[in-house]
């Protein structure tokens, strides 16, 4: 069966391109799609009026959607309520940050927070995945029906990839892409830095494929803004990131890789 995947990132309302997170929006209301999936950064400076303009243009989108936060989705303004309830303003604007999922017979997605209101290091924004969050996301990828494909959805990359303009350095990401490989997880999606890619995570079979989503914002690095779509059609995985020149998008970058076979997906190795 032929899925879509729409992949919107890092758009930072509060900085964010205006013509190009229109043009995106349009887009997708005239384009067909099983899964919309926004892989975090939805406000700058995480503030009311910022997450006010998030909700309403999310509300807007048609289709199911999956969310999970990043780390500027956290109140950076205030660092008490970033220490103490770094997630309050996005689960009261866009939903709950907690894990959420999607099912159907061909499509199984969930979403793994890996951004932190704070951290014992110096560069707070960086990712983190705790031991528990990979345990419940392999869990949750098992249980999965047996011929859907299966897609996690974090804000930053769980492991470091050449040619990325900066890093997400997650705590535990390395040993979390792992399980989540084993667990047979076709996609694993992330934002953060700004920059569209595919890579097959170095772990199993090589058949789980990072796939990074670019920015829709104006903090650019070295991309234009833009958006992934992701097509899987049987095992074939086709990732078009779409790049804004000004007047409309375009295809600026494809990737056609070859996922593993339905068939050959562990059982429980993780």
């Amino acid at each position: 069966m032929a899925l879509r995947l729409i992949q919107l990132s890092d758009i930072h309302f509060g900085f964010e391109n205006a013509t190009a997170v229109d043009a995106a929006t349009a887009y997708v209301r005239r384009t067909p799609f099983d899964l919309l999936a926004i892989s975090g950064d939805i406000t700058q400076i995480g503030s009311e009026i910022e997450f006010a303009k998030a909700a309403a243009w999310l509300a807007a989108l048609p289709g199911a959607k999956i969310a999970t936060p990043g780390n500027h989705d956290t109140p950076w303004a205030g660092l008490v309520e970033r220490m103490l309830m770094p997630w309050e303003r996005y689960d009261r604007w866009i939903r709950p940050h907690a894990p959420a999922t999607f099912d159907t017979p061909s499509l199984a997605a969930l979403s793994v927070n890996s951004a932190r209101g704070w951290q014992i290091r110096l560069n707070w924004s960086k990712g983190e995945i705790s031991r528990a969050q990979a345990k419940a996301a392999a869990a949750a990828l098992e249980a999965a029906p047996s011929r859907a494909r299966r897609v996690v959805v974090a804000h930053h990359p769980l492991v470091e990839f050449p040619g990325e303009p900066m890093t997400g350095r997650v705590r535990g990401g390395r040993r979390a892409a792992e399980r989540l490989a084993l667990s047979g997880a076709d996609l694993v999606l992330s934002g953060h830095v700004h920059t569209p890619f595919v890579q097959a995570l170095p772990f199993g079979d090589r058949r789980t494929f990072a796939v990074g989503a670019g920015t829709l914002s104006r903090r650019e690095r070295g991309e234009p803004p833009g958006f992934n779509v992701i097509d899987i059609d049987g095992d074939a995985l086709t990732v078009a990131a779409m790049a804004w020149n000004g007047r409309t998008f375009h295809i600026g970058h494809a990737w056609e890789v070859t996922l593993r076979p339905i068939a050959a997906r562990p059982e429980t190795e993780a």
